[in-house]
């Protein structure tokens, strides 16, 4: 396996998801292959387990095993891939589904230390934050062809910064001089505004809030959510890591509701009509020793879900499958 990122919530998130070591998995951020290759570990020879990620950087290393598809594009698209990958094996999906699902949502290690990608302030790079390195939008375009208001609401919802307003100003007033092409033109324009003793953790909400517009990583999220509770089997498991509030806010409410926005719908009967079950009253986080020997797991949070089982199956399995 590569040193491309180092997995976070290894052993607990894989724990969660494996309930059948004969099962087919998805693991729908790659990343390098650290979470693959702990769940490949659980499985049988005969468990398969179908990857994504939509940057080619993740892919070109890390794992090497016959049970292991891997699949360039954005997870956004899982459900659509999970249906190629029945029909090839000429299973009737809708009875079958997958068996657990793995999302870990965060950045890589990779792209946030390798300069050129322009995801860290801590580099003078361009100011790229494509995850796929083939498409067309950039955080530079962004910045210097975006409307001011719209500039404010990406850094107000994706960012969570409290004087986007200003931030927003400040950009177009710099793109009006010249072109913001870089991480340090950017950082140089903003600069009236970082908050003293607390710059890093300001410049981490702006680029948090381009990288997301970029790469559309809210979209992607709920497109991969819905597309997810359609390719599990029932008795299949949904585990995500999150990183930030807003995607774990968009899971969680998923979980509850079946849609990203929290709304419980309900049948003519006034039963719930809701895809999946949360399994934890609240998310697992890391443990202090793996924060201190990772610092990017501070934020993470763990959820996990099941879909549920056939109201008589679920009553057979009770009464010791009668």
């Amino acid at each position: 396996m590569s040193e491309y990122h180092v997995p976070v919530l290894l052993k607990e998130s894989v724990d969660a998801l494996i309930t059948n070591t004969s099962g087919t998995y998805i693991d729908a951020t790659y990343g390098g292959g650290g979470h693959s290759a702990e769940i490949l570990s659980r499985l049988s020879p005969d468990g398969r387990l179908i990857a994504f990620d939509r940057d080619s950087d993740a892919l070109a290393g890390g794992v090497d095993d016959p049970r292991l598809t891997l699949i360039h594009n954005n997870f956004r698209f899982v459900h659509n891939f999970a249906l190629l990958e029945a029909h090839k094996a000429a299973r009737d999906f809708r009875e079958c589904g997958v068996d657990g699902i793995l999302a870990d949502l965060g950045v890589s290690s990779h792209q946030f230390d390798t300069a050129e990608r322009g995801f860290s302030f801590r580099y003078d790079a361009p100011l790229d934050m494509r995850m796929n390195t083939q498409a067309e939008l950039t955080a530079a375009d962004v910045v210097n062809t975006y409307e001011q208001d719209e500039l404010e609401q990406i850094f107000r919802l994706y960012g969570e910064v409290e004087n986007s307003r200003r931030l927003a100003a400040l950009v177009v007033a710099a793109r009006e001089k010249g072109q913001i092409r870089t991480t340090g033109d950017l950082d140089a324009a903003i600069k009236p505004v970082l908050p003293p003793y607390a710059e890093h953790k300001y410049l981490a909400k702006v680029y948090q809030a381009l990288r997301i517009e970029v790469n559309q990583e809210m979209r992607s999220l709920g497109k991969f959510l819905d597309g997810a509770a359609k390719s599990l089997k029932p008795g299949g498991r949904l585990v995500v890591i999150t990183y930030h509030s807003l995607e774990d806010r968009m899971v969680k409410n998923f979980i509850k509701s079946g849609n990203v926005g929290g709304t419980v719908e309900k049948d003519v009967y006034g039963r719930s009509e809701t895809p999946l079950r949360a399994l934890d009253r609240k998310p697992v986080l890391p443990q202090e020793s793996e924060i201190a020997s990772n610092t990017r797991a501070r934020s993470a949070k763990l959820r996990t879900a099941e879909k549920p089982l056939p109201a008589g199956k679920e009553r057979r399995k009770q009464d010791g499958g009668r």
